[in-house]
């Protein structure tokens, strides 16, 4: 068949055997009548009756505004910029055409086809065509599961023109073709030479992931840059990250995750419990190439250490040129990056930080440590463990699959742990039912369940032929605190009880004990101990300890029997830990025997000196403390443990005037070396997206408390609020940062 064609207008004669019957049916209009090459020239005069369309206008402007789509790279770069709108809420086009319309006797038909479909069809939900009609008050109800085409008017040959994706249309890129005919006769085709972009739309209450809240929506879905805590419960350290959702090649990339790395069926793209999923599975990278390369070890050759990111656009924009793996990440680098791709495709979305995270290897419900009848730990028996810290993202949207109380915010965790269908994956698992026990609802409940409420349970192992000792018990260890960025603020909201109710409650138990019977796992039937009372154990240290600085452990004992004395051996240790709570080595250990006299107290310390320690620091500095105490009379065991970050310095950042789009200001960045030894040499770095490109600094040999004070220049070209962020790495100090919010105006107000 051919095709006649003069720029984006084409005239498709109709001939009996049409290659896409498929289309003409499901717009339901008859055939034309067939005419030669020579009748359209002659036709296609401008003077004669034929509609054509001429130019399509996105209305970019007005349409980014409504649609808070605005930010998108797609809609403002100079070069091939397409349209970017949400499901369920009218977009404008203005529309030129080779003549007026008449609405009684011209017919006009809007093509959309999903580009990166194979094959489209209507069936799919991937080929809709809607035809115009007049937008009029008296018109029956729009159907939301229907796209619409409505006409608001025009002025001489221009049209305007509102189109309404159904609310369950499939996000992605869409094409747009336009077909015009008058009544019985030739159809004229017009291709809008760019895409149109429909995401998921949390403005509309009829999309799943409708969020009620305007503060939030702007909280979880434009917000460009936030906080991500690190750290321990006691000493929790805020990072900031940069989403930058809306930059370059963002927004493809996520696509392209959905498509070729999730591996979604193209009839589930509009659905956000199928699209988180996938995604939890499609940034890391041990089964499916994804985004990011995980590394938990001290040797991160051939890529950049994960404390060194700073946001989540250099991961995705080089994942989508290179189509490999980013090296490296851990936690909340997966978390960083799977928010983004969330937000970017309208999916709510936060980090979320657990502190003392449990691992549950074995979906008991505890997590199980067990020590020889010395109090030694026995290693090569250990399959869980508790991070210091752990990050995934919550996601709001809608739980049809299993019941509308579960609806609200889900966890999706990026981070590779466990398999989940063959796949690292975990979620979306509902918050709500991790708060009332109801682990076997998916996705992955029991896992997500015990990451923040596991029992830790002690066991002392005598050999493969005997009987196990339950020691001790810890029901307060895991999950004491989980915090996300508050809204709206540089800090932090406690979200604790939305996942569990206050520790060794009736209603804590409770829901414990009823998740423990769903189990199933032999080790959840063990929860029952000697009771011993005469000793008060009491096991703490010292907090806020700057790097450099001595620290101390202490085992405080309290005999109150009024009769007896009690010998007791003691053992403390100190360990570097990754902070996925793996031991790497010892630093210090110390053993004694002493006898707690009746109606005394008593207490054993030890002391660990930076010369002891300095050496074996791993990334983020922190240890674990472990206290083990054999009470020799009666066969009594008492196990603890703690979690312990050493503190960094902040680095302090201080503006020496006003910001003002295109005047340079500069900004002060100083810190304090607090080692007793002298760093060699270290680079202090500025950053900060449409404010400043990156600065580093060398600096060499700062002294012991010696005050490095460098200022920056910045030139800031965009308006509005911005983040810098100052990274100070040496061999000898690491992981020195800190932050400062300004706001860009367009003038000085005083000028």
């Amino acid at each position: 068949m051919s095709w006649n064609c003069s720029g984006n207008v084409c005239w498709r004669p109709w001939r009996r055997r049409s290659p896409s019957p498929w289309r003409r049916r499901s717009m339901n209009l008859p055939r034309p009548p067939t005419v030669s090459h020579e009748s359209y020239n002659e036709i296609s005069d401008p003077n004669k009756d034929l509609l054509q369309v001429k130019k399509v206008d996105p209305l970019r402007k007005k349409n980014g505004t409504d649609h808070r789509t605005d930010l998108y790279e797609q809609m403002w770069r100079h070069e091939d910029p397409h349209l970017v709108v949400r499901r369920a809420q009218p977009f404008s086009l203005k529309i030129t055409l080779s003549r007026p319309y008449n609405p009684r006797d011209d017919n006009v038909s809007f093509i959309f086809t999903l580009s990166d479909s194979e094959f489209p069809n209507h069936g799919q939900g991937t080929l809709v065509a809607v035809p115009l009609v007049p937008k009029t008050s008296n018109a029956p109800k729009h159907n939301k599961y229907n796209w619409a085409a409505l006409y608001e008017g025009g002025v001489d040959n221009t049209i305007s023109v509102q189109i309404i994706p159904a609310v369950n249309c499939l996000i992605g890129k869409w094409t747009l073709e336009i077909d015009t005919k008058l009544t019985q006769s030739r159809i004229l085709s017009f291709k809008y030479p760019s895409k149109i972009y429909i995401l998921f739309n949390p403005w509309n209450s009829g999309d799943d992931v409708y969020l009620r809240e305007e503060a939030e929506r702007s909280e979880y879905v434009l917000t460009e840059s936030g906080l991500i805590f690190r750290g321990t419960h006691k000493l929790v350290k805020p990072t900031v990250w940069k989403y930058s959702q809306f930059d370059k090649d963002i927004l493809d990339c996520c696509l392209m995750l959905v498509k070729d790395v999730g591996k979604v069926p193209v009839t589930s793209w509009n659905d956000p419990i199928k699209i988180s999923r996938a995604m939890s599975a499609a940034i890391n990278s041990p089964d499916d190439n994804g985004v990011v390369a995980g590394n938990w070890t001290e040797d991160f050759g051939g890529g950049t250490d994960p404390w060194s990111w700073v946001g989540s656009k250099a991961i995705l924009q080089k994942y989508f040129a290179k189509k490999k793996p980013v090296k490296y990440g851990q936690c909340w680098v997966f978390a960083g990056v799977l928010t983004t791709v969330c937000r970017a495709l309208g999916i709510p979305a936060r980090p979320i930080t657990c502190y003392s995270c449990g691992h549950d290897t074995k979906n008991s419900l505890t997590l199980d440590y067990f020590f020889d009848e010395n109090g030694k730990s026995m290693e090569e028996l250990q399959q869980e463990s508790i991070w210091n810290f752990h990050v995934w993202v919550e996601v709001w949207m809608k739980r049809p699959d299993i019941g509308k109380e579960f609806d609200g915010w889900q966890i999706v965790d990026a981070t590779p742990q466990e398999l989940s269908d063959d796949q690292f994956r975990c979620g979306p698992t509902s918050v709500f039912a991790i708060k009332t026990g109801q682990i076997q609802r998916p996705y992955d409940g029991a896992f997500a369940f015990s990451m923040a409420n596991a029992d830790v349970v002690y066991w002392q192992y005598f050999g493969p032929t005997q009987p196990l000792k339950l020691v001790q018990k810890d029901t307060k260890r895991v999950g004491k605190m989980l915090v996300t960025k508050s809204i709206g603020e540089w800090s932090r909201v406690d979200v604790t009880s939305s996942y569990k109710h206050p520790e060794n409650t009736l209603e804590e138990r409770s829901t414990m004990f009823a998740a423990l019977k769903k189990s199933g796992n032999v080790y959840s039937r063990y929860y029952l101990n000697e009771e011993f009372n005469d000793i008060k154990f009491d096991f703490h240290l010292v907090d806020d300890i700057v790097i450099g600085a001595p620290f101390r452990v202490v085992l405080k004992m309290k005999n109150k029997n009024p009769s007896k004395d009690y010998r007791v051996t003691v053992n403390l240790t100190v360990s570097p830990v990754i902070y996925t709570g793996k031991p790497q080595g010892v630093i210090k250990t110390q053993q004694r025997d002493i006898t707690v006299e009746q109606k005394s107290e008593d207490e054993v310390s030890m002391e660990v000196t930076y010369n002891e320690y300095a050496d074996k620091i791993v990334s983020q500095c922190s240890f674990n403390i472990t206290c083990h105490a054999h009470v020799k009379d009666i066969d009594f065991d008492y196990h603890a443990e703690d979690d312990f970050r050493l503190r960094q310095p902040d680095i302090k950042l201080v503006l020496t005037d006003k910001p003002i789009v295109g005047q340079a200001v500069r900004v002060n960045a100083s810190f304090v070396n607090p080692l007793p030894i002298t760093v060699a040499k270290g680079f202090l770095t500025l950053e900060g997206g449409g404010v400043i490109k990156n600065n580093k600094i060398k600096i060499e040999n700062i002294e012991p408390n010696m005050k490095v004070s460098e200022e920056f220049t910045l030139r800031p070209q965009v308006i509005g609020r911005h983040t810098l962020v100052a990274k100070f790495t040496s061999k000898e100090l690491d992981d020195v940062d800190g932050f400062l919010t300004i706001h860009v105006d367009e003038t000085n107000e005083n000028s």
